[in-house]
């Protein structure tokens, strides 16, 4: 897996950057997000990228931060998107906004994004809606993703078992500990009494 790119920018389009690495150009799919990060030719650049393996293809999506990465992981997961909608989605703003749409369930906000139709726009807040920590009788809460903060860690580990966002937030209300495993296990002892 290339999980990062670094190197000169020696083409800058709409939708893709080439980087040469070592001598190697990498051509890199990227949102219009990710491209307002990219320098101009000539200049440095570190991007985060994916690579997604084909029968016919091999292609490589590059991304201005992990976050960014993270949310198109989690929006090809879904059925009927590809990387190709998942990079018109991300086009629509910075990962934290389109998180809080997918929050709030703000099906117009995805539609604005080219391929994204009312049913795929649906889909996508129906898969991911409880992924990023909105339920229905708390305000949206953004989950982080793929954090190295313990807590943070531990709230993806109880979502992942099933518990809602706000039960979450109340299970690991007053836990202790700088292992995501300690606060999981306090969690877990609070939710037996």
């Amino acid at each position: 897996m290339i999980a990062m790119m670094s190197g000169t920018v020696v083409v800058r389009r709409a939708d893709h950057v080439v980087v040469d690495t070592g001598g190697v150009g990498y051509r890199l799919a990227v949102s219009a997000e990710t491209l307002r990060h990219v320098p101009a030719v000539g200049k440095s650049v570190v991007l985060h990228s994916h690579l997604v393996v084909r029968d016919d293809a091999l292609a490589l999506y590059g991304f201005a931060t992990e976050e960014e990465r993270e949310l198109f992981l989690m929006l090809i997961a879904v059925q009927s998107v590809g990387p190709k909608v998942a990079l018109g989605v991300l086009s629509g703003g910075p990962p934290r906004e389109l998180l809080a749409a997918v929050a709030a369930g703000d099906i117009a906000r995805l539609q604005a994004a080219p391929g994204v139709g009312k049913r795929t726009a649906e889909r996508i807040i129906v898969e991911l809606r409880e992924k990023v920590g909105a339920t229905d009788t708390a305000p949206p809460v953004l989950a982080s993703i793929r954090s190295e903060d313990p807590r943070a860690l531990a709230r993806d580990g109880l979502l992942g078992l099933g518990y809602t966002a706000l039960e979450v937030d109340e299970l690991l209300n007053g836990a202790e500990g700088d292992k995501p495993e300690d606060l999981i296990a306090y969690a877990l002892r609070t939710a037996r009494r």
